[in-house]
């Protein structure tokens, strides 16, 4: 029989067609939709998978894998109702795709978002471990546990904690990604908070705690035990003193009598104090120490601003740069002092308030300041430290620097006289001046001034000098006033000859003779101006004022005044 003849025959049996319509009726009421979670029924267990009934056309087949995670095979059985997830009514081969592990996880994604929302603790297992944290499955869905989150403090080993159930919150969730971070660290310290709330209400801020002990040390503080509450005694409140290290003070497991100073509820933590059982030694600070007096100290910490130095248990004040060293403002503190050593010190400042005692090391000594302003116009020996391109600077016995200007070397003041001398070397100046704790010396001074030539003479502004010319510029001329040559002045061009014609610097040689006219004379500014057209313009005044009164009228000429004055008869060429 045929195949074509066989479907004739088939839809020719009623019972065929009847079975068929009910069938067909059948998975109408079923009403199967894809990517749903739906029940299906337990028919058959194999070695590798579960077999269920989805009310499809055919039954489903499960690894068993997806049901051994949380021991859910173990209580599984023929009959069993479990929920599965349909991806897929029929595949390209007709069979229904299901899955149970999708299913759970996405019963526990929506629990998950109910968790966050409410804070709840679920129940989840460490699986293993990624990139900067660990892998939490939480009802079988997957989630990011950070290391940091993994306990209340840093773990070496985590071997204890891997699938094993654990606590743990739902703390960062991310839907449109599918990310969720749980923590076990929130749930172990919201158990650790209400414990320590309970044991709080047996606490209070002011009580006297007799024993107190030792947990750990660190360069800031002691972390303490009272009774199971952890609390911190700050550096600053160990003593009134400056305190190195506590651990110096300290050792693990060491009994303390604290005071509590403050308890936070909000974050539940606890500080603790000794020096608050001990009386504030800056409340008499007026009646044991005073202003501008003398006192032993020991240093206790050099600084790169100063010193610190205890002047008697709890009470402790700092010498600042500036007061270590008269010689030095800026001197650095460990060429200077050293801990532990004794020292006196004058207080200059008490800020009660602030609880700061300023103290001197250097009022405690003596003052070369004092005797060098004594010292102004003596000659004194300096030892060159430095020089620069303007100026020595050179030290005096008392260790006070003090600068030479290259002006002060010679009364030349050319700047080459500066590579004349090098560091170390030992030479005489005189002190000219002393202000604002600057020195000035001076080299020069040590020699006679040229410029009191001026003085010895007798001369002054609006006198006439003869003076030889030195040196022949294109501007002018260099003379020389005295004659040892060592006072030498420029005179401009301008001020060459009352002519211009006669003005002309190339008509003069070295050695003549120019009288010039002292036009500006200052001996503290070393300034010195001459003119020679100043001095011809007196001159011709001069000679007007006596030979020439009614020379106008007369008809007597300028050539024929000066000739007269100089005692000259005029002569007549006669025509031979």
């Amino acid at each position: 029989m045929s195949t074509e003849q066989e479907t004739k025959q088939s839809i020719s049996n009623p019972k065929l067609k009847e079975f068929k319509s009910l069938l067909e009726e059948d998975f109408k009421e079923r009403k199967l939709k894809e990517n749903e979670i739906i029940k299906a029924t337990v028919t058959e267990i194999t070695k590798n998978f579960v077999v269920v009934d989805c009310k499809a056309k055919m039954e489903g087949m499960i690894p068993i894998e997806e049901f051994k995670y949380d021991k859910e095979f173990d209580k599984l059985k023929v009959g069993s109702s479990v929920e599965v997830y349909l991806e897929r009514i029929e595949s390209f081969k007709g069979e229904i795709v299901i899955s149970r592990e999708k299913a759970k996880r996405m019963v526990a994604w929506k629990k998950m978002e109910k968790v966050f929302e409410t804070q709840e603790e679920v129940t989840g297992y460490i699986t293993g471990k990624v990139k900067g944290g660990y892998v939490c499955t939480v009802d079988g869905l997957p989630t990011f546990m950070p290391s940091s989150q993994i306990d209340v403090r840093p773990l070496k080993k985590v071997d204890h904690l891997m699938n094993v159930p654990v606590k743990v919150i739902a703390t960062r969730i991310d839907r449109k990604r599918g990310n969720l971070c749980t923590s076990r660290r929130a749930v172990l310290e919201k158990s650790k908070n209400a414990e320590l709330k309970e044991a709080l209400k047996n606490l209070k801020e002011g009580d006297i705690v007799e024993n107190a002990k030792v947990k750990a040390t660190t360069d800031w503080g002691i972390f303490l035990d009272i009774d199971g509450i952890d609390a911190l005694l700050h550096v600053s409140d160990l003593s009134y003193g400056r305190v190195k290290k506590p651990s110096d003070l300290v050792t693990i497991g060491q009994s303390l009598k604290v005071k509590i100073t403050k308890i936070d509820k909000a974050t539940n933590r606890v500080s603790a104090s000794i020096k608050a059982l001990t009386e504030d030694p800056y409340e008499n600070l007026s009646k044991k120490f005073k202003i501008g007096e003398i006192y032993e100290g020991t240093c206790t910490k050099l600084m790169d601003y100063g010193v610190f130095v205890k002047l008697e248990e709890g009470i402790e004040g700092l010498i600042h740069n500036s007061e270590l060293s008269w010689q030095n403002r800026n001197v650095q503190p460990s060429k200077v002092l050293s801990p532990s050593q004794n020292v006196k010190v004058k207080i200059i400042n008490i800020d009660k308030d602030a609880k700061r005692i300023s103290l001197s090391y250097k009022e405690t000594l003596a003052n070369p300041w004092t005797k060098v302003m004594n010292s102004v116009g003596q000659k004194v020996k300096i030892k060159i430290k430095n020089i620069t391109d303007k100026a020595i600077f050179g030290e005096l016995d008392s260790g006070l620097v003090g600068m030479l200007h290259y002006k002060e070397i010679n009364y030349d003041e050319k700047q080459e006289y500066l590579n004349k001398f090098k560091k170390n070397d030992m030479i005489e100046v005189k002190i000219i001046d002393v202000k604002d704790e600057k020195i000035r010396f001076s080299k020069r001074a040590l020699d006679k001034d040229p410029l009191d030539w001026f003085k010895e003479n007798n001369k002054k502004v609006g006198d006439i000098i003869t003076t030889r010319v030195h040196e022949v510029m294109k501007t002018g001329v260099k003379v020389s006033v005295d004659n040892e040559k060592k006072i030498i002045v420029s005179i401009r061009k301008v001020d060459l000859a009352k002519s211009s014609a006669d003005a002309r610097p190339e008509v003069f040689s070295p050695g003549n003779a120019l009288d010039a006219k002292i036009t500006e004379l200052d001996l503290d500014k070393r300034k010195i101006k001459l003119s020679v057209k100043a001095a011809q313009i007196d001159e011709e005044k001069s000679l007007v004022a006596k030979f020439g009164e009614g020379a106008t009228k007369s008809g007597a000429t300028l050539k024929g005044i000066f000739e007269k004055a100089l005692g000259r008869k005029s002569t007549k060429k006669k025509d031979k």
